[in-house]
């Protein structure tokens, strides 16, 4: 009787062991094709990343921070940051009450004010204005002179149409 225990100890035993190593091989080839599709994600992110950075590169290609040609325009003042000053010139023309001096249209549902400043160069910047509802864009061209101040002109505008 002692010797049929131990024969079905040893037979039940055999299969825990038999079910943990087929149970071991699925759950190794389960985490095999994780693995797998979580490099698949990692390279298509590097990819995608890379692609974004591109993206970026080519948006700055006009813009005064990027461009040591137009920077050293402003060598012999004393500017840690031209581009900063001279968004900062510009917008201050919004605190003006009424519609914006630059903006040669006037506000229909409020003030048309300022919103986004790109300054491209040393000699101009493209602005976006709107009043809430209508929207627009500016060429503007301006000059910072020795004594830090900055004169802002006018070169072209447009107002987009509503549609519904």
């Amino acid at each position: 009787m002692k010797s049929r225990i131990f024969l079905y100890l040893f037979v039940f035993a055999a299969l825990i062991c038999l079910f943990m190593i087929v149970s071991n091989g699925r759950m190794q080839k389960s985490k095999d094709a994780k693995i797998e599709n979580l490099q698949t994600n990692i390279s298509g992110l590097k990819d995608s990343l890379q692609n974004s950075h591109l993206k970026v590169l080519d948006m700055q290609y006009f813009s005064l921070e990027n461009n040591d040609d137009a920077l050293a325009y402003y060598d012999h003042l004393d500017l840690e940051d031209p581009n900063r000053y001279i968004s900062d010139k510009l917008l201050e023309t919004n605190e003006s009450k009424g519609d914006n001096p630059l903006i040669p249209y006037e506000g229909m549902e409020s003030d048309f004010k300022l919103n986004k400043i790109k300054i491209l160069n040393h000699n101009w910047i493209v602005a976006d204005f709107s009043d809430g509802k209508y929207w627009g864009e500016l060429l503007i061209k301006y000059e910072l002179k020795d004594n830090m101040a900055v004169d802002f002109t006018l070169i072209d505008h447009l107002l987009y149409t509503r549609s519904n």
